[in-house]
């Protein structure tokens, strides 16, 4: 079994990339995967003729455009056109060559903007979006909403999951298009290096966020494509499974772990004429709990590790 052509979408990311290492580690030795360079994901006849020649039996789809507040609210159409089409490409793809299983990767940020606290996956769909991701939203309901309809029009075993706020090894550390995490850290770490009295920090620093080491993740999606089939979510009524630590800080109580690990001395200031996106955004993980999964690596641990990841990789 474990020779078995497994595609994962995205493998040069943060997320892919993890996840292919995850596999490898447990002795998978069939991992395809394909540069943006390789194989664009966008165009639907070369995902079509990819699938044709390789016909992998399953699929992992961690290709998406990301980014955080900078980036969504710029780059809106990019963000939607371009997710909405990897997503369909692939799925469709997977469908017509007989793909035996699918795991779509999301985004935490599908949940409405003010959901109960913590984000049940039966929130989804049960009010406005945060205005700033609103696009990216859209496009990550829609592969969830795909996975589900090709189990229930073709039975296809294809599955949804939803990551909480990921970092680690291969972030993105553009301060342009970065998520808060690598944002942080190359901020603090610039700082250190230039002696500078001060940080600034968008927002008020008050919105709570959970953070969830990347190499966590992959662990959580290899226990699912083991354990987890399409019959045991959809027929119960569920579209997706929550992956996260259950457990969320306040981005000042983040920034100051960071200035922490960092070694930064300075003066932190909060600027709070910018966004400070959704309020706050805990995943309930009951039911990957007793699915008998749990994370592994706590908050400390896990920035010193992408820490010394930056120091070791980033070339600016």
């Amino acid at each position: 079994m474990k020779d078995k052509k497994i595609y994962i979408a995205g493998h040069k990311g943060m997320v892919g990339s993890a996840i292919a290492r995850k596999f490898i580690s447990e002795g998978y030795k069939n991992i395809l995967g394909r540069t943006s360079k390789e194989l664009n994901l966008i165009r639907q006849n070369d995902v079509e003729r990819f699938f044709e020649e390789e016909k992998p039996e399953e699929v992992i789809v961690a290709a998406a455009k990301v980014g955080g507040i900078l980036a969504n609210s710029t780059y809106r159409a990019q963000f939607i056109y371009e997710n909405l089409m990897i997503e369909s490409n692939i799925i469709q793809a997977a469908y017509k060559y007989g793909a035996k299983k699918l795991l779509f990767l999301g985004s935490s940020c599908i949940y409405p903007k003010l959901a109960p606290q913590p984000l049940k996956e039966e929130y989804l769909l049960t009010g406005a979006l945060e205005e700033t991701n609103e696009p990216y939203a859209i496009a990550k309901i829609a592969g969830i909403k795909l996975s589900e309809s090709y189990y229930r029009q073709y039975g296809c075993n294809f599955i949804s999951v939803m990551p909480t706020n990921l970092y680690g090894p291969f972030d993105n550390y553009n301060l342009e298009t970065s998520h808060v995490m690598p944002a942080l850290i190359r901020k603090f770490h610039e700082a250190k290096l230039k002696a500078s009295p001060t940080v600034e920090v968008w927002g008020t620093g008050t919105p709570k966020r959970e953070f969830l080491y990347v190499e966590d993740l992959a662990d959580a999606v290899y226990y699912i494509m083991q354990n987890v089939d399409a019959k045991d979510l959809y027929d119960k009524g569920i579209s997706h499974i929550n992956i996260g630590t259950g457990e969320d800080l306040t981005i000042s109580e983040l920034v100051g772990i960071i200035a922490d690990v960092i070694g930064f001395k300075g003066k932190i200031e909060y600027n709070s004429s910018k966004p400070d996106g959704t309020p706050r955004k805990l995943m309930d993980i009951s039911r990957l709990h007793s699915l008998g999964w749990h994370h592994k690596t706590n908050l400390q641990e896990g920035i010193k590790k992408a820490y010394d990841w930056f120091l070791e990789n980033y070339k600016g």
